[in-house]
């Protein structure tokens, strides 16, 4: 039989029953957003990896067209993971890549096309970065001066703002201005550490401008780039 409830526990049953009336609704309502936000969570991370897994066959793609030497195929594979798979870091490396075969293969402009969208439209900073410098190399090898420095003036992870500058000094000594360009190449140098190869380039240039690197001051901790994220 069913045991009746003595008063103190009648009491803490009533208790109950008036804080679930005046809570219930609420508490049901949070409990539902929170488990709402794990299973958005867990879905968005599965639509990623999704996104992810997809775009790295495009990519596969594009890299068997470079590997081949294939530049119209290398635009077609490049625009098909641009367009379907913009935001992941595969179209990034698609577009870099692309530009690389397609300016080997005489297509400036398709290049400058390739390289001007993952700086523009990029979500990785390091991509964007070499994307700029890639693109601003161009630019000078066509001459196009005043773009290249403003490719070269947007803003950049600090392992990239020696190679920066080196491209500036680039454009400053062809443009024969030589005190400007001493001062990039003396900040590309002082921001790239000793055992980086590139380095070596930086000092040959101020050496033509009459700069004997022994009389400059590197700074105490120099940062690192990989010289060939400047390669076009």
């Amino acid at each position: 039989m069913a045991r009746h409830l003595d008063l103190e526990e009648q009491e803490q049953l009533d208790e109950l029953k008036h804080f679930w009336n005046q809570y219930g609704n609420l508490i049901t309502w949070l409990l539902i957003i929170g488990f709402g936000a794990i299973a958005a969570f867990n879905g968005w991370h599965y639509w990623q990896r999704t996104q992810a897994n997809q775009a790295s066959v495009l990519y596969d793609e594009v890299e068997r067209a470079a590997e081949s030497g294939d530049a119209a195929r290398v635009e077609r594979a490049f625009n098909d993971v641009r367009e379907k798979y913009g935001r992941t870091t595969y179209a990034q490396q698609a577009g870099l890549l692309a530009a690389k075969l397609l300016a080997e293969r005489g297509k400036p402009d398709a290049a400058r096309s390739a390289l001007a969208w993952v700086a523009d439209s990029g979500t990785d900073e390091g991509y964007q970065a070499i994307a700029r410098l890639r693109l601003a190399g161009l630019m000078i090898d066509a001459k196009q001066y005043d773009d290249a420095l403003k490719q070269l003036a947007q803003p950049m992870p600090k392992e990239f703002e020696a190679l920066a500058a080196d491209r500036r000094g680039d454009v400053y000594n062809l443009q024969n201005k030589v005190a400007e360009a001493k001062a990039e190449y003396t900040k590309a140098w002082q921001g790239l550490e000793d055992r980086v190869d590139y380095r070596r380039l930086v000092e040959i240039k101020l050496g033509a401008l009459g700069i004997d690197t022994n009389t400059l001051k590197a700074p105490a901790a120099p940062a690192a780039a990989a010289s060939q994220a400047a390669k076009p």
